[in-house]
């Protein structure tokens, strides 16, 4: 009699299913943050230089993220054409995190070291002339941009203090002269050619 009461009763229903829920995902989530597994960076782990920084902003200027993820899930198919899942220790030091779900081009975690530079400069600039089916758009004005490093120092500065990634006051003193005068493309290159090699894939 009471359970029918209450089933009839749709405000206090409402309000006894939101508690159970956000038990459960209490339940589910908190313990990630206290899990070395979640919160620790796996061996292996260096922060970006500054060089690579530069390039995964302009990576996110240019929506790279909208069509290709950097999640491989652990499912064979995935680790047989992209290797090694992802692992949370690998992104640590994301922010904002690039994972992403959407793959109108493949996944990039860890494509770094597959291509040579000159592929992924020739890629970038007109992606026909490596891949023929590509629906990937040209990037040819990054080619064309040059970098001042003018607020790289402050950035790198804002990941150490805010963030925790360790950084050194010589990281800080050294980025602007690390990317002046290289051009966005060098930027982009250097990006994408350092992920993926916190683990190594075993295949």
């Amino acid at each position: 009699m009471q359970h029918e009461r209450l089933e009839k009763n749709i405000g206090l229903m409402g309000l006894l299913i939101v508690i159970v829920i956000s038990f459960g995902g209490l339940a589910e989530i908190v313990p990630l943050f206290y899990l070395d597994d979640t919160t620790e960076p796996v061996d292996g782990l260096k922060p970006y230089t500054a060089l690579q920084l530069e390039g995964r902003d302009i990576y996110i200027r240019e929506g790279c993220s909208t069509c290709h993820s950097q999640m491989i899930r652990p499912l064979r198919a995935e680790t047989e054409r992209y290797g090694h899942y992802s692992v949370a220790g690998e992104h640590v030091w994301e922010h904002p995190f690039l994972w992403g779900s959407k793959r109108t081009g493949p996944d990039l975690a860890r494509v770094g070291g597959r291509y040579s530079d000159e592929w992924h400069r020739v890629h970038l600039l007109n992606p026909r002339d490596v891949v023929a089916q590509s629906n990937m758009p040209a990037f040819p004005w990054l080619a064309e941009k040059t970098l001042t490093g003018e607020l790289t120092g402050d950035k790198i500065a804002a990941f150490k203090n805010f963030f925790g990634v360790p950084y050194t006051d010589e990281d800080i003193a050294n980025a602007k002269a690390e990317v002046e005068g290289k051009t966005e493309l060098d930027a982009v290159v250097a990006y994408l050619q350092s992920l993926g090699h916190a683990i190594k894939d075993k295949r």
